[in-house]
């Protein structure tokens, strides 16, 4: 008989009970948290030389998970936000597990104590108008596959729905008539509503008219009929760069992803003048401070377009304050 407060036991509960019942997490984030403890118990049991389902929740501290992490970060070459995500699953496990195991509390807050690392935030990338609409021509449109990829595609960089939105949406999602959109539920379960444009709706009602493959309720599926892979989607992204590559060169030098169109996206709503709270809301971030950093791509561009300007000429001048002003700071 398992231990109920024993590891492998914990664990267990952790995923049925706490995220799929409880929480009711989206699958990418229970595939997340699962790969994230596949790939710590295969580092524990290299370590301790001790099957994971034979493990005490005492042998799981803070530094056996600060080593992992280090490992992961050194040895595999990881990033240090893929490490913090790493990090994140190992705290939310062991938040749990402080209600389970109370008589573990200090252990446990040793665990969630350990910080994640601070990196740089690099600016957004995003694609241009000219390379964006390269690269929605490209798809042969006199085959099934490429009308296909060329809704997907003016979707994609329509509405910024993130890749698992995209690949989950049925045709029953599209609201047509007065009004379109195209309804998804997206990160924590929240279900919102993104307005389609004329252009893309005339694309899309033209699509649907197309014979239907497999079951008839993904809107973009493979050549079988399922929905498509990441690979699949990531495969025909690099297949349509390169051919928009001959006639729009700077994408030779892009690597062109959903999340790449998210963020074209937003950049575009934000060059338009909309609010950050609008571009929260269409994108479903959780919070505004989100796209702070679609803010912080566009002062840059502003700075670059600043610098290729002829400087102007000034008389250096210096300010000279009054006596009281003088007083005034020298007290301070």
């Amino acid at each position: 008989m398992i231990n109920p407060t024993s590891f492998a036991a914990l664990l267990e509960r952790f995923f049925t009970q706490r995220l799929m019942q409880q929480r009711q997490a989206s699958p990418h984030t229970i595939s997340s948290y699962r790969d994230t403890f596949r790939q710590f118990l295969k580092f524990i049991q290299k370590r301790l030389h001790k099957l994971p389902s034979r493990l005490s929740f005492e042998e799981i501290d803070a530094p056996l998970i600060v080593a992992f992490l280090d490992d992961l970060e050194k040895r595999q070459g990881i990033s240090v936000r893929s490490r913090n995500l790493r990090l994140t699953a190992i705290h939310s496990f062991f938040r749990y597990a402080a209600f389970e195991a109370p008589a573990n509390s200090a252990q446990i807050q040793r665990v969630l104590a350990i910080p994640s690392k601070r990196f740089t935030r690099t600016l957004v990338p995003f694609l241009t108008r000219p390379e964006v609409d390269a690269l929605l021509v490209a798809p042969d449109q006199r085959t099934w596959s490429g009308r296909r990829d060329h809704a997907f595609l003016l979707v994609a960089v329509q509405t910024g729905l993130r890749l698992s939105e995209m690949t989950a949406l049925k045709r029953e999602d599209l609201i047509l008539g007065a009004g379109a959109h195209v309804r998804v539920i997206g990160k924590g379960r929240k279900e919102r509503c993104t307005p389609i444009a004329k252009p893309t709706l005339a694309v899309l009602k033209a699509w649907l008219r197309e014979r239907q493959r497999g079951d008839g309720q993904v809107l973009f599926p493979s050549a079988k009929g399922e929905r498509l892979s990441v690979h699949g989607v990531q495969y025909l992204l690099n297949k349509h760069r390169m051919t928009a590559s001959r006639v729009c060169p700077s994408l030779q030098q892009k690597r062109v992803t959903v999340h790449r169109l998210r963020h074209t996206m937003a950049m575009d709503l934000l060059q338009s003048g909309v609010e950050r709270s609008v571009i929260a809301l269409w994108l479903g971030h959780e919070s505004v401070e989100t796209t702070q950093i679609y803010l912080d791509a566009s002062l840059a561009m502003k700075e670059q377009a600043l610098a290729k300007t002829t400087p102007l000429h000034g008389r250096p001048g210096r300010y000279q304050p009054s006596d009281q002003l003088l007083d005034f700071l020298n007290s301070l």
